[in-house]
């Protein structure tokens, strides 16, 4: 997937271990740690808020876009 999570440098960086940064935000530490492993399909707008809030951070700074082939997803069409 282009899109990766850099949400453990930004803990690391703050300091603040997954457990914590789960119970502020109201999520259970399985759900961060799927998160954190880039294993998810999508995060809520407002999940993410919440951890740029606690974090003192920006969604930029959480997520990362690297440009390269992908592998093809059953709901996007094919690239001509």
């Amino acid at each position: 997937m282009p899109i990766q999570v850099t949400l453990d440098v930004m803990l690391a960086k703050r300091k603040m271990r997954s457990r914590e940064l789960a119970e502020a935000v109201g999520i259970t530490e399985a759900n961060l740690s799927l998160l954190k492993s880039g294993k998810v399909r999508g995060v809520r707008f407002d999940t993410l808020a919440a951890i740029c809030k606690v974090l003192h951070c920006q969604p930029g700074e959480l997520l990362c876009y690297l440009d390269g082939p992908e592998l093809p997803s059953d709901n996007l069409p094919p690239q001509a």
